[in-house]
């Protein structure tokens, strides 16, 4: 087993879950990242890899920056997938500042701040699977600075934690829409 295994199932280990749903999702992501010597490949589909998602948030204005997903035609956090070698926690900051152009990304919380294991369809030749997603809360003291890739995102915006959860309408994101609200 990799150190880079060892080191996410100390992380999870040491993890308490906001809720049932999320404690099952602990689980599952402990099941694969234990069995799986592949668990980080974007190329192990069955039943899916470990990804890496940034909640980035404006602490002034206290918003929350989603990106409209090309692919998934969805609102959602910053993230995906873990380049060989790379740490979820790095990972999820490379892939915040790629998606939103933001260079001065720092986390507010250390360590895993959610986990959400959820279903991706088939496409561009990959089959169904799930990404089994380790999330981190970042902040920008530049929210002006942001940059839309559009080979990512449709549309990025600032948005009220109100309307975040509204628009990502999902049980996973409105707990980390509430775990937000108490960092805040």
């Amino acid at each position: 087993m990799s150190q880079r295994h060892l080191d996410l199932l100390t992380q999870l280990e040491k993890y308490r879950p906001a809720d049932p749903l999320e404690a099952r999702q602990q689980e599952a992501i402990v099941d694969l990242v234990a069995s799986s010597p592949e668990a980080f490949s974007r190329a192990h589909f069955t039943p899916g890899h470990v990804t890496a998602s940034c909640f980035v948030v404006d602490e002034r204005s206290g918003a929350l920056l989603l990106h409209h997903h090309r692919r998934l035609d969805r609102w959602l956090q910053l993230g995906g997938h873990i380049e060989d070698g790379e740490h979820p926690a790095a990972a999820a900051l490379r892939e915040g500042s790629e998606e939103s152009g933001l260079t001065d990304l720092a986390f507010l919380v250390d360590g895993i701040f959610d986990l959400d294991v959820h279903g991706i369809p088939p496409a561009k030749g990959e089959p169904e699977h799930r990404h089994f997603d380790v999330r981190y809360l970042a902040r920008t003291a530049s929210p002006e600075a942001v940059v839309i890739d559009r080979n990512e995102s449709n549309d990025l915006a600032w948005v009220p934690l109100d309307r975040a959860a509204a628009l990502m309408n999902e049980a996973a994101s409105s707990r980390v829409i509430r775990k937000i609200r108490s960092r805040l």
